[in-house]
């Protein structure tokens, strides 16, 4: 049901009180006005500081006074429809005076055809007026009316994208408000007097300051390309399948959105850097929540801070939502010392896992699965559980050279990848990475290029994870090759157990 016509509904079945939580306040009010001029009601206007609006007769009536804005409820006949809407209301509330004049005024209004409307940025609702008081969610756009109104601006704009360009936009555009979309587009044409498919950027540039306004979320800005990640071909070949499940034609199939993946595996194997590719190569804003930012002193303010993040997560859609070391986050879900707050957030968060059905990607990590609770592996909550393991030798060949690429792209073939990855059993993909870079700061101070020896004599002087923590590794490869998980790599554990 769309919000003009649940308003609609509300108002023929006399709901005194209406609170619409939004940033939109022009939008909304156009919503209202539509709603008002079909149903036959006139719309009164209020701000503190203008009082009443738009009507000749009331205009400026309670300016200043959000007592006197509710009289006017009362000086209207009882016959006439009306509906009063109070900007920044939400901020009287709390006044003795003001809830008392609410409380007998909605007494009156369930027998008579008004309604007040509260407009508010947020919801802060005293709870003396909570069963007083109906709570109307106000959308942002829907893909529609962003279609329309970038219809509208191209048009003015003499631009000429073409339709899988102009989708793109629309897609990338879904989250924000008229308002910000109506920016983008009005500072992209004054940039370069058109609209082009590489404006894109300016979207998720947006989006990035609207993440940046809540100090929940960060939105990380990531250059990493599938190609970057050496091996985990399984992996790989399971997001390719997925690089257009987001789109249009993919709804028109009758295909569901992905809801996400949970990785698990040994630290530095390329969790993080599996999920950063994710949002480069599917063109997605990607969001990354600490989880330890959620948890707040007050009572209910984790909770409350745990909606605001799928409520934010939401309206970024569609995006990737990575949550690095989930393990270490939810590994107290029992309750113990807390008054049982983790339990609380954790439930919230893996009830929203399942029954979300907005477009917004889940990426998790872990590296410890003895520390998540059952609940959490459940199918319905991730579409894949993949565990991303040791590098073979094939596999460490692949990471050196994605590594040497970039570092010596004019003389890889100096280097002998094969050696390399034969002398470095055990190694992780960040391990690797390090003794490159080590390898690197010797040759360095000896005013030479690094060599193979280099990094090999590097190597001889570290001591991979896999071995300082051997009883941990295996566990948890023992746990992977019992069949709990789908392998991110074509390879056999036979010889790593």
């Amino acid at each position: 049901m769309s919000f003009r016509d649940e308003f609609e509904l509300l108002l023929r079945a006399r709901y005194p009180v209406l609170y619409v939580p939004t940033l939109e306040e022009s939008r909304v009010e156009g919503s209202i006005a539509a709603v008002g001029e079909h149903t036959s009601r006139s719309v009164y206007t209020w701000d503190f500081v203008d009082g009443y609006q738009g009507n000749p007769t009331d205009k400026g009536f309670g300016r200043r006074n959000p007592l006197q804005a509710l009289e006017l409820a009362e000086k209207i006949p009882t016959s006439a429809p009306a509906i009063f809407v109070l900007r920044d209301f939400y901020r009287f509330l709390d006044d003795i005076a003001v809830a008392r004049k609410l409380r007998n005024l909605s007494r009156q209004l369930k027998s008579q055809p008004k309604n007040l409307v509260i407009l508010a940025p947020h919801i802060q609702i005293p709870a003396e007026l909570a069963d007083l008081i109906t709570v109307l969610e106000f959308p942002l756009p829907t893909l529609a009316e962003i279609r329309q109104i970038l219809a509208q601006l191209l048009q003015g704009a003499d631009s000429t994208l073409a339709s899988q360009d102009i989708d793109e936009l629309v897609r990338s555009c879904q989250g924000l408000s008229m308002e910000r979309i109506r920016r983008i587009i009005a500072r992209a044409v004054a940039t370069h007097g058109e609209l082009r498919p590489e404006d894109v950027d300016l979207v998720l540039e947006e989006k990035r300051q609207t993440i940046q306004q809540t100090q929940i979320l960060d939105f990380y800005p990531t250059q990493s390309r599938i190609s970057d990640i050496g091996g985990l071909d399984n992996l790989k070949e399971w997001l390719l399948r997925r690089g257009s499940a987001f789109s249009e034609r993919a709804r028109q199939y009758g295909l569901p959105h992905p809801r996400g993946l949970l990785l698990v595996g040994i630290q530095g194997t390329g969790k993080s850097l599996t999920a950063k590719a994710i949002a480069h190569h599917w063109h997605l804003p990607l969001l990354r929540l600490d989880v330890g930012r959620l948890f707040a002193g007050l009572v209910g303010e984790s909770e409350s801070r745990t909606r605001q993040m799928m409520q934010l997560s939401e309206a970024m859609a569609p995006c990737i939502l990575w949550i690095d070391e989930i393990d270490k986050a939810f590994m107290g879900t029992d309750g113990r010392g807390d008054s049982g707050t983790t339990g609380r957030v954790f439930s919230t968060f893996i009830t929203w896992l399942s029954e979300k059905t907005s477009p917004v990607f889940v990426v998790a990590t872990a590296n410890n699965i003895q520390a998540l609770p059952p609940e959490m592996l459940r199918r319905g909550r991730f579409d894949e559980i993949f565990f991303i393991g040791l590098p073979s030798q094939d596999e460490r060949n692949a990471i050196f050279k994605v590594h040497l690429s970039r570092l010596r792209p004019h003389n890889l073939k100096s280097y002998d990848l094969g050696r390399l990855a034969y002398e470095t059993p055990d190694f992780s993909g960040a391990e690797i990475e390090q003794i490159i870079i080590e390898a690197m700061h010797t040759a360095f101070s000896q005013e030479r290029d690094f060599t193979t020896d280099d990094i090999l004599e590097a190597a001889s002087q570290i001591v991979p994870l896999a071995r300082t923590a051997q009883e941990q590794t295996r566990a948890l490869q023992e746990w992977a090759a019992s069949g709990r998980a789908r392998l991110a790599s074509r390879m056999s554990f036979t010889s790593q157990l």
